[in-house]
């Protein structure tokens, strides 16, 4: 590592201890995302403007770019910018693309295989119930229109920024458990 890296690192360190993490990201990337073109941030993400992908940001906007395993969002009124590392699909033929829609916010939520997960794995439990350690889905999932597609936490975080899913768009609980304060019921969605 170069010093000049030492020297960035440590003062995002201590700006980020001095102002808490949250409000740095809350004041910084908004910012940023108005101010200037689409730039690359310190995780290799490319912050986007949502209208290439959305006619209005009505009940927000989600977008999700399997490649670059990133979640951006954006508030109904465009005042909040979030992008955020996924998991995706492990293979096309698991991947879902187009656009969708929130339609259950669920707190805690039980996780159940589907039958063709069930199939190539019999050894699964039939069922995790919400809140236990080992839940899949993690703190938070909201569900998709399409059947059995849902955003939600992991008990797993080596699953983050990998395809390592069977369907579903995986993220850390704590970012999760932010989007879900901010999606709404009816916040759409486009996977690309």
């Amino acid at each position: 590592m170069t010093a000049d890296q030492l020297n960035r690192r440590r003062v995002l360190g201590q700006a980020a201890a001095a102002f808490g993490a949250a409000t740095l990201v809350a004041v910084l990337l908004p910012a940023m995302a108005q101010d200037a073109p689409a730039r690359n941030n310190a995780s290799s993400f490319s912050m986007l403007d949502w209208r290439g992908y959305f006619e209005n940001t009505r009940k927000g906007a989600i977008l999700v770019d399997i490649t670059s395993r990133a979640l951006h969002f954006w508030s109904e009124d465009q005042s909040i910018y979030r992008l955020y590392p996924t998991s995706v699909p492990l293979s096309e033929d698991l991947t879902r693309l187009g656009r969708t829609e929130v339609v259950q916010k669920v707190v805690n939520p039980s996780w159940r295989p589907t039958p063709s997960m069930k199939e190539r794995n019999p050894e699964w439990p039939d069922v995790v119930e919400g809140g236990a350690p080992d839940n899949p889905l993690g703190t938070r999932a909201m569900y998709l229109s399409w059947t059995y597609y849902r955003i939600h936490g992991t008990h797993d975080t080596r699953k983050i920024g990998r395809k390592s899913s069977n369907g579903c768009i995986g993220m850390y609980n704590e970012h999760v458990e932010e989007l879900f304060n901010m999606a709404q019921i009816g916040t759409q969605v486009l996977l690309i």
